[in-house]
Parts: structure tokens; C-alpha cells; sequence
């Protein structure tokens, strides 16, 4: 992912009013590893229900205000994104409210994604044994691949149909 600025960050949802786009408590910017990332997520210090999505789509950032439903469950749930449940704190379930007119009428949309949104971490990891039984260096990076486009294609996916309304 291409390095965001915070007014780059801002002016990039597409489903939050612009006060509360610019109410919104970013991370530290000079900490986030841009080229192990294919999307920035975090949860709002001052208001933690609210948590925020950054990705690209056609090279342009889309932001997302997401809404968690509540704490993670008690058992480990598959994150619609990564798809991985070895890893991490679990997943969580978070609705977004939709683009436009739609959205302002209160209809949102619901995804579960890993609570600590380590998704670009989780497909980036050593595969386990029952995952992939190989050795071939090939085959683990094709494997690795695969799970960095699945993740790109879902979350894009999402961030589209919020957007659509």
C-alpha cells in the first residue's frame, strides 16, 4: 500500500459525514509499515466502538467508518477477509453504514474481520503444517500470494458495496 497522509486519510470515506472524518483519532502515520500492508485498520483511542478502514481501489484511497458490534466472541471466528483463524485475537463483527442516501436513511452492511485488523499479517505468515504440506520454496510463495489477493479481492470487494450504497 502507498504511504497516506492524514488529510489523504480524511477526505477518503465514503461513508462517514466529514465531521466525523475529521473527528476521527488517527494512528501514528510514522509507524505503519505501508509495504507489508494492504490496508490500514484501527479502532478510534476516544470512541472504541468506532473503528476505520483505508484501502485502495484503482489507486485511490477509500475510507471506511465501521462499527463494532460488540467484543470479539469468547471462540475464534473466521475473518471474511484473511480467512484465517490460527492467528491473532479472533475475529470481530463490524457493520458499515452504506454511501449515500442509503446510508443516511441507517442501512448498513456486515463482515467479520480479525479484531486487531492484523489481516495483512495473516496472510503474509509461514503457512502451517495442515495448511501446506511442502517444503518447495515455490510453492510456499505461490501459496502466499494466493492469500494476498484473496485478501485484497474481499476487502476491495466490501469496500465497493459500501460504496455502491
Amino acid at each position: 500500500m502507498r504511504p497516506l497522509t492524514e488529510n489523504l486519510i480524511r477526505t477518503s470515506f465514503v461513508n462517514a459525514s466529514k465531521g466525523e472524518a475529521k473527528r476521527a483519532m488517527l494512528p501514528d502515520l510514522s509507524t505503519v509499515p505501508w509495504d507489508e500492508i494492504d490496508y490500514l485498520g484501527w479502532q478510534d483511542a476516544r470512541r472504541p466502538a468506532q473503528h476505520y478502514v483505508v484501502l485502495e481501489i484503482d489507486d485511490e484511497p477509500v475510507g471506511l467508518l465501521l462499527r463494532g458490534t460488540g467484543r470479539p466472541p469468547g471462540r475464534k471466528m473466521l475473518c471474511a477477509w484473511c480467512q484465517d483463524v490460527v492467528d491473532g485475537v479472533g475475529a470481530a463483527s463490524f457493520v458499515a453504514p452504506l454511501a449515500g442516501p442509503s446510508g443516511r436513511r441507517g442501512n448498513t452492511i456486515g463482515t467479520s474481520v480479525c479484531a486487531d485488523f492484523r489481516c495483512s499479517r495473516n496472510v503474509r505468515r509461514p503457512p502451517a503444517p495442515f495448511e501446506v504440506r511442502t517444503e518447495d520454496p515455490a510453492l510456499l510463495a505461490y501459496h502466499r500470494e494466493q492469500r494476498i489477493a484473496g485478501l485484497q479481492e474481499r476487502c476491495t470487494g466490501f469496500a465497493r458495496a459500501v460504496r455502491a450504497g
